[in-house]
């Protein structure tokens, strides 16, 4: 089973977006959830896996490139991949939300419970990852001297180091301008996708398997990380808006 950011990291990233949503974006998404928090949401999409009835949806979380693509031949495999992926299934989401009002409430929500968690999943650099490791679940390392693998350690051990609650973390990481968090969302979700295959590239040189991996390489890459987690919050922030807002 292939999970993104772990319980911690998607809360960060819906607690960020819901502090940038518009009054009105906030009033129409509190309809469809019936006033509860959005981040209570944020892990439903990875919760249902174990439901026989979502096993389609398990291919929607990640997608797989070979290594060494340039944008342009990234942007060619996105148009050549598979209906049922992070990609195509996000872009299928989008479009159905933009014309929610046709669409029954439970499917509404279950639309809304998806799309928060998958723009997360693209902003986990393993889930945008190699077929041949699995993004990076067959890559074996050490963490402070325990067995684990690249995708687990990106997916929560490295957040959970830091020793935040998600709240916290949210409010640690977003105390830029306006300015600054312009430039967090320029772009398209395709150039968004870009940008966390070029870090899942760099997270791919950071370690060779079977090394032991602690203190020097969260000071090396929890730039990344952060860097990342907010990005996901600030598109996320801008996708509801554009939706709902």
């Amino acid at each position: 089973m292939v999970w993104a950011w772990g319980t911690t990291g998607h809360r960060v990233v819906v607690e960020i977006a819901n502090n940038h949503l518009t009054n009105k974006a906030k009033r129409q998404i509190s309809k469809i959830i019936d006033n509860q928090p959005l981040v209570y949401w944020a892990n439903w999409s990875d919760f249902i896996k174990s439901n026989p009835a979502y096993k389609e949806s398990d291919s929607w979380h990640y997608l797989n490139f070979p290594a060494g693509l340039s944008r342009e031949a990234f942007q060619k495999e996105l148009e050549n991949s598979t209906d049922a992926n992070l990609y195509k299934r996000t872009l299928k989401i989008i479009e159905d939300l933009k014309n929610h009002k046709n669409l029954p409430l439970e499917q509404k929500r279950e639309n809304l419970y998806y799309l928060i968690h998958l723009l997360g999943d693209s902003h986990q650099p393993l889930h945008v990852g190699r077929a041949e490791d699995l993004g990076g679940n067959k890559f074996i390392v050490e963490w402070f001297k325990t067995p684990t693998n690249l995708h687990s350690l990106w997916d929560s051990k490295l957040i959970d180091f830091q020793m935040y609650s998600y709240s916290e973390y949210a409010y640690v990481l977003d105390y830029h301008d306006k300015k600054y968090n312009q430039t967090l969302v320029e772009g398209t979700f395709e150039d968004w996708l870009y940008d966390t295959y070029l870090k899942s590239e760099l997270i791919y040189e950071s370690a060779k398997p079977g090394e032991q991996l602690s203190y020097v390489y969260n000071y090396q890459y929890v730039s990344v990380l952060e860097e990342q987690l907010l990005k996901g919050g600030h598109r996320l922030a801008k996708i509801l808006n554009s939706i709902f807002g």
